[in-house]
């Protein structure tokens, strides 16, 4: 008789993709001893949140890497070693970062972390090493915090949250633009960004009204007055956005929102949200449709690996990755930590099929910042 069991949703399929990663990842790491070791293969580790909301676009950013270094490995690895890529899941919280951490500190094999994300999760890991003085490469994070001072063992390759923004409003400036309104999906989005906003905003000269999301965001959007700013900027992720911009549906005033690179909007499509509001998303990385040799390797790799449509978080765990073995390969002899590390704070210009790393004297990389923008019409530019 068939079964009429209930199929997995996707987001149960993923959810259990990572926790068996993570539940393998942890002993192999454990245990530096195993066979197949150094001298035929190289550890990254890669510290995943996915806490109720980070899951979104950790999943989106793992899948990208995990395609590059399968697709790396498929190429003879790194100066002919394979790569053990490991994903160790954290909930986003300074202990579970911290247990993760000692597993990696704890396993010498492991020369280098690649591609952590979420956001303030990378900006914990940054903290914590600094913190346990574990002498290890911090290669690639998806870190937005634009007030981080960054230190010598972590090196961001995507544009930071003030480049995010800056590049978004230069679009509406033409409105003359001289306040701006912040809407925080949570207490936590706002305990976390408010004041790295309200730096932003001074900076660029405009007045800024800010508001905090509670229970219901859809509540929030309806109750705007024709006194709230014109343009919005949007901190929080995409299930908070669709939300917001349903109660939207019946302002009478335009409103313009400006959304960071943790939105989705191939998924704010799906959601039915933003039918009479502009979106516009910024990314730090190119356009999925574009042109340039890394997105087009990236969207082979994608389809041959994956039953996943193309995104900008996910192209930006596939770069993390090529980002880091093209600095692996200049390591000559047997890696190590130090060897890696040492490799790392060159700060070597470095070409990914396009998308050029050249770091400045913050150690920072990239002002690299492309955007993609829902008309009031629902069509999907960029």
């Amino acid at each position: 008789m068939p079964s009429t069991r209930t199929p997995p949703t996707r987001r149960q399929l993923l959810q259990g993709t990572a926790l068996l990663a993570a539940s393998v990842a942890l002993p192999a790491l454990t245990q530096p001893g195993r066979a197949g070791s150094a001298s035929r293969s190289v550890m990254v580790a890669q510290l995943v949140d996915y806490s109720l909301g980070q899951q979104d676009v950790s999943k989106d950013f793992l899948i990208g890497s995990r395609a590059a270094w399968q697709e790396i490995n498929s190429r003879g690895g790194v100066r002919g070693r394979r790569v053990e890529h490991v994903s160790l899941e954290t909930d986003g919280t300074p202990a579970s970062v911290q247990k993760a951490l000692a597993t990696v500190r704890d396993n010498p094999t492991c020369v280098v972390l690649s591609g952590s994300v979420g956001d303030q999760m990378a900006d914990l890991v940054v903290t914590q090493l600094q913190k346990d003085g574990v002498g290890i490469a911090h290669a690639a994070p998806w870190l937005q915090n634009s007030s981080l001072d960054i230190d010598e063992q972590t090196f961001p390759i995507f544009a930071a949250r003030q480049e995010q923004i800056a590049y978004a409003l230069k679009t509406l400036s033409v409105m003359g633009m001289s306040e701006l309104g912040a809407v925080y999906a949570t207490a936590q989005d706002h305990a976390a960004y408010q004041g790295e906003v309200e730096r932003i905003a001074n900076g660029m000269k405009l007045k800024l009204e800010s508001f905090r999301g509670a229970d219901n965001l859809r509540v929030m959007g309806q109750q705007l007055t024709p006194r709230t700013p014109a343009v919005l900027l949007f901190v929080g992720g995409t299930p908070e956005l669709a939300e917001f911009t349903q109660g939207l549906e019946k302002q009478a005033r335009q409103r313009y929102i400006v959304a960071l690179a943790d939105v989705n909007l191939q998924t704010m499509q799906q959601m039915g949200a933003a039918r009479n509001t502009p979106v516009i998303a910024t990314q730090p990385v190119p356009l999925v449709n574009a042109s340039l040799p890394v997105v087009r390797a990236y969207r082979e790799t994608l389809a041959r690996l994956f039953d996943e449509p193309p995104t900008s978080l996910s192209l930006a765990g596939y770069i993390a990755a090529r980002y880091t073995m093209a600095v692996l390969a200049e390591v000559e002899g047997t890696p190590t930590r130090q060897s890696v590390l040492t490799a790392f704070q060159r700060r070597s210009k470095v070409d990914i099929g396009g998308f050029l790393v050249r770091f400045n004297p913050q150690r920072r990389s990239n002002t690299y910042v492309t955007q993609s923008m829902i008309t009031a019409d629902g069509r999907l530019i960029g």
